[in-house]
């Protein structure tokens, strides 16, 4: 099983140099600006105010040179923690359809430009968020048995030594926007 565990970080208004100085001290070299427009899907039992630990989510992403993603989260330990599969699909409007026709409801659209790069065995990603603003994630893709919360404190710990203002969230993309927008 392949678990992605991240730690998840909004940047203040106007530390986006900052950040990208800091970035760059500690030898991450950010990508060209990549176009992303996700739909979130959940579970039709499941709302907003519910835990998401234990729950399939799906997303479709499709990215700025037209190519359609499918993945599966589901949160384990946290909402930082997920167990995750994906695939690219031919069509979205079909996967859309599929996924309607298996009980999930589309809940969010998340427009966002992401910048990303390595540190170690990490990814980095910079991500503009339209209607919730600049985020920072780190994240690590493991197969093995790792403590989940063991993860995260080291994530933690390597984005709280850049020293740039930032804010730790443990909201997902859909909740933030979502609240954005309310």
């Amino acid at each position: 099983m392949v678990r992605e565990i991240e730690a998840k970080y909004q940047v203040r208004s106007g530390d986006g140099e900052a950040l990208s100085a800091a970035l760059k001290r500690a030898g991450v070299e950010l990508g060209s600006p990549v176009h992303q427009d996700d739909q979130a899907y959940a579970p039709e039992a499941w709302a907003y105010g519910l835990s998401k630990v234990g729950v399939p989510f799906a997303r479709l992403r499709t990215t700025q040179d037209g190519r359609h993603l499918f993945t599966v989260k589901t949160p384990l330990s946290n909402e930082m923690e997920c167990s995750e599969a994906e695939s690219i699909v031919a069509d979205r409007q079909q996967m859309h359809e599929a996924l309607v026709h298996m009980g999930f409801r589309p809940t969010v659209r998340i427009v966002k430009t992401r910048c990303s790069g390595t540190v170690g065995e990490w990814s980095v990603c910079v991500d503009e968020v339209e209607s919730a603003g600049l985020f920072i994630e780190v994240e690590a893709t493991v197969t093995d048995d790792r403590d989940g919360w063991a993860v995260q404190a080291e994530l933690d710990a390597w984005v709280r030594a850049l020293e740039v203002p930032v804010e730790r969230t443990t909201d997902t993309y859909d909740s933030l926007v979502r609240s954005a927008r309310a």
